[in-house]
């Protein structure tokens, strides 16, 4: 019989999990944290109008609406860049949650409509006697913020058990949840259903009571929208760097190897496409009354295509490159729907197909791949 000798370990160490953020990574988190909690606000609210540092209430606007598309390109990262899942139809979590946020301002309109009455404008010109029964909760703020994770997170739960137990990806289930996105933009627009049909909610006046049009009432939705941006980012590389993102990365890679090797997939899958759906929906929310209205059309193709294009753009499987992404090409979008407007959708797809052939790895990619030359050279050296 022999013995171990006393040099064998007992056990097996494991490596200690990585922090968080690296010591630049923090850096420049709380730089950003910073620029948004008190650069924007000062540059907004205390520097004069006529000053060249003076961040103009346009500037507040375009940003805050580009960070809640961040929001959405995060999520995509996550279900995309991690877990291998194309989805078509995240526009519709994004509408819904602007939707539930745009009932509650509907409510918060209160007799200052057109028509003072307690209804809705849309719903005394369409001869409704009452609110319909999915309208109960609209005029309270609690119930308002937990429908706005909900509804989103409900339905893409209940669509992703059934997706994911008949093992349904690839292209079909692209395909499927475009189908599922379209299918509801036809519902909307139908008056019947109680949404506003094709003109959706807009003419919003009060959120909690103070009027929504104000320079402050702006910079704290402004705010709000950076630190939800931050905070999601955070809880987003939390999730991809434990087990569960491990998890998640080789279902990505090789999902039969992973069912062999003893794991199920599919709560893996339908739990980060929940979560996915419901950072959706909270910048859907926060997008709402910033932008001033919310209709069918943020249901669109286009949309929800768009938010793939981000990801791909500022590069998959990093977080902060469908980030970059978003703001790239929503920066673009905004300059060139005003010096171009007929040639943005061309400027699009041309952009897609040459990341697709030229950059697979985004942007992030690509610096990464300079700064790894660039290091290369001066070792060298």
């Amino acid at each position: 019989m022999t013995t171990p000798s006393s040099s064998t370990p007992a056990s097996i160490q494991l490596p200690a999990p990585a922090p968080l953020l690296s010591r630049s990574g923090w850096s420049a988190f709380f730089v950003a944290l910073i620029v948004v909690c008190a650069v924007a606000p000062v540059l907004n609210l205390w520097v004069p109008a006529g000053s060249a540092f003076h961040m103009s209430d346009y500037a507040v606007a375009l940003l805050g609406k580009i960070m809640c598309y961040a929001i959405c390109a995060l999520a995509m990262d996550l279900i995309w860049g991690y877990t291998g899942i194309l989805s078509l139809g995240h526009g519709l979590f994004f509408a819904l949650g602007g939707y539930v946020m745009g009932m509650y301002l509907m409510r918060q309109i209160g007799r200052d409509g057109n028509y003072k009455s307690d209804l809705p404008d849309f719903m005394v010109f369409l001869d409704w006697k009452e609110l319909p029964w999915h309208w109960m909760l609209s005029d309270s703020f609690a119930a308002t913020l937990i429908l706005v994770v909900a509804v989103p997170g409900v339905i893409a739960f209940v669509f992703g058990y059934f997706a994911f137990r008949s093992r349904i990806k690839g292209v079909y289930f692209s395909i499927i949840t475009q189908a599922m996105t379209y299918a509801a933009m036809l519902l909307f627009f139908r008056n019947e259903t109680g949404f506003g049909g094709n003109n959706g909610f807009t003419d919003f006046k009060r959120i909690l009571g103070t009027p929504i049009a104000t320079q402050n009432m702006r910079m704290t939705l402004f705010v709000l929208t950076g630190l939800t941006l931050l905070g999601f980012y955070l809880l987003a590389r939390w999730l991809v760097r434990s087990k569960f993102g491990r998890v998640l990365q080789a279902v990505r890679d090789a999902e039969t190897r992973v069912m062999f090797s003893g794991y199920s997939p599919l709560p893996y899958k339908l739990t980060i496409w929940t979560i996915s759906a419901m950072m959706c929906g909270v910048a859907g929310a926060l997008y709402v009354p910033q932008v001033g209205i919310i209709n069918p059309g943020e249901m669109s193709a286009a949309n929800s295509i768009e938010i793939a294009v981000w990801a791909a753009v500022g590069g998959r499987a990093t977080l902060i490159g469908p980030i970059v992404g978003a703001f790239i090409v929503n920066g673009a979008k905004s300059w060139l729907t005003v010096t171009a407007p007929e040639f943005w959708l061309y400027f699009l797809g041309a952009l897609f197909i040459a990341v697709t052939l030229f950059l697979p790895n985004g942007v992030v990619g690509l610096v990464k791949k300079i700064k790894d030359k660039t290091s290369k050279k001066g070792a060298a050296q």
